[in-house]
């Protein structure tokens, strides 16, 4: 038996769309990574920084290991694009519209570790990461050979684009590399080398990051997180800053822009995983009902999700920036609640969102909150809601009709 086709096709029976085999060294591209950590571009993510060192070389996370199973699982999702358009919606990123993803691939790496436990006869387990270990995944996915690292920084499959998680698989055992594409002069990035010789790169196409609203591209393959939707709305925890408010339109927790403009995703097929089938509550969900959610309605509706990373109070946050993009009246009942009950920082920026509700209903609910108000948290808060609405509040243009 040749292990490491075994070993691809045992990947492949266990729902993976694509496998691929790196030999253990030192991390490609870490100096680059160490680079953007020193730029500051990480955020508040200090645990990237914290874990950078074991980043250097996987034999830290796993001695004697000689071997790198990568893993890409599809969850491309064909969605009602009237749907994501209409501003009285929020907008979820197609990968939490399922189940969690981490577990998922997971548990099926843990299953393909001990399949090939049981053929070598080792005692000792591999390491799994899905997310959850010290890895730059994307670039030993490339050096793999499962695609290359796009101006958007995400990996890009010729045939899949670049809808895929990556997860991979730590192991002892020495398998047969496939042969990594060798880098094109002028190319930063691991290029794609199509079987009549063609090099698949972004070439001169930047669509992903014309894209951004915010800008969060300092250059082509290079994220400033602090700038990036998905970073706004799930990994900061305190405000999002008054001038990108306006920016995040109707996205409630991360961000599809820059995949969704890239060429290479038209040939993208929707996931047949199902476990990553779209949930109807997750599927740009109303943003009044989503308003009226308290911290157990939020844990019923979004159990198992992704989603769960935010916390209420975070999600909250971006349903009530979202609520202020859109605009609407409507929404004035269910703001001036959440300015009145729920914490502080979901307070805040249901008044910065009822300073945005056209015909200045909600700047009347401000007025009249400021002088019934007694908590000076509450009054200083209104006070920069009304503040942001007099200035602008580094708006672009009106709230959505």
């Amino acid at each position: 038996m040749n292990l490491s086709l075994a070993v691809k096709q045992q990947a492949r029976d266990l729902g993976f769309d694509l496998v691929a085999i790196a030999p253990v060294g030192p991390g490609p591209d870490w100096e680059r990574y160490q680079a953007w950590l020193d730029a500051g571009m990480a955020g508040e993510m200090a645990y990237l920084a914290r874990h950078a060192p074991l980043k250097q070389d996987p034999r830290a996370l796993l001695p004697g290991a000689r071997s790198i199973i990568l893993v890409g699982l599809n969850y491309a999702q064909a969605i009602d694009p009237a749907l994501l358009a209409d501003p009285s919606r929020g907008r979820i990123s197609r990968y939490a519209l399922g189940s969690d993803y981490h577990k998922v691939m997971r548990k099926a790496l843990i299953r393909l570790d001990g399949w090939l436990a049981t053929q070598t006869g080792r005692g000792g387990r591999g390491r799994v990461f899905v997310d959850s270990a010290p890895m730059l995944e994307r670039s030993w996915a490339s050096r793999a050979g499962l695609g290359f690292i796009g101006k958007n920084t995400c990996l890009i499959h010729p045939d899949w684009g670049s809808w895929f998680f990556l997860g991979g698989l730590l192991v002892p055992e020495t398998l047969t590399p496939d042969h990594p594409p060798e880098l094109k002069a002028g190319f930063p990035d691991m290029a794609w080398h199509f079987e009549g010789g063609q090099i698949g790169t972004c070439g001169a196409c930047a669509r992903c990051l014309d894209a951004c609203p915010t800008g969060a591209f300092a250059a082509p393959r290079q994220l400033d997180a602090r700038l990036c939707i998905s970073y706004l709305t799930i990994e900061q925890r305190g405000p999002i800053p008054f001038a990108l408010r306006p920016k995040l339109g109707n996205w409630i927790f991360g961000c599809d822009l820059c995949q969704e403009a890239c060429p290479w995703n038209r040939k993208a097929r929707p996931a047949t995983h199902p476990k990553l089938q779209p949930h109807p509550d997750r599927v740009a969900p109303p943003l009044l009902d989503l308003l009226a959610l308290d911290e157990d309605g939020f844990r019923a509706r979004f159990a198992g999700s992704p989603v769960m990373r935010a916390k209420w109070a975070g999600f909250m946050r971006n349903v009530c920036v979202a609520a202020g993009n859109w605009g609407n009246p409507a929404a004035l009942e269910l703001l001036e609640q959440h300015l009145w009950r729920s914490p502080a920082l979901v307070a805040e920026h249901a008044a910065w969102a009822l300073a945005r509700l056209r015909s200045g209903a909600g700047l009347l609910a401000l007025e009249r909150a400021y002088e019934r108000a007694s908590d000076a948290v509450l009054r200083e808060l209104i006070v920069r809601a009304l503040g942001a609405s007099v200035s602008g509040g580094g708006t672009s243009g009106r709230p959505a009709s």
